[in-house]
């Protein structure tokens, strides 16, 4: 009965450093998967509400600004899992902000009034929707440059 016990003891001791060896490779792989399931969320959020209407894009803002909190509240202990979330943060912050100005810009120029007033007000506006999506398309320039950095990094093996 001794010998049955000790291979009993030496399994479950086995199957103990299996475990924690597994758990300690599967941290960075975990945190990468957080990190980009959140970015996709948002990523998703903005290709299908692209070119919507105002209040979408208001929405779209709101929804953006949910999705930079999650990707904040990430406990990520990764240092440079950790670099790319600050930088997708503010990158979906900048998206978020892009947008909810391009979408109150819009709704100006919807709104005006057919006068001279009303047509600077559409030229503030015009202007103000163009510096937003140049805005937001350096930011998209930039996410795909680190979702890029980022998948490099998360398919490597430690």
């Amino acid at each position: 009965m001794s010998i049955w016990r000790k291979y009993i003891i030496f399994a479950v001791v086995n199957l103990s450093i299996t475990f924690l060896v597994a758990a300690c490779n599967d941290s960075k792989t975990t945190q990468c998967e957080q990190l980009i399931q959140v970015v996709n969320k948002g990523t998703e959020l903005i290709e299908k509400n692209k070119g919507q209407q105002v209040t979408t894009s208001l929405q779209l803002a709101r929804d953006l600004e949910a999705v930079t909190k999650e990707m904040k509240d990430l406990t990520l202990n990764d240092p440079k899992l950790k670099d790319f979330q600050s930088r997708f943060v503010k990158l979906f912050e900048t998206f978020s902000q892009s947008i909810a100005k391009a979408g109150t810009a819009l709704n100006l120029a919807k709104t005006a009034k057919a006068s001279s007033e009303g047509r600077l007000i559409i030229q503030k506006a015009r202007g103000d929707i163009d510096t937003t999506l140049t805005k937001a398309t350096s930011a998209a320039q930039q996410s795909d440059s680190l979702a890029s950095q980022m998948n490099q990094y998360c398919s490597k093996t430690e």
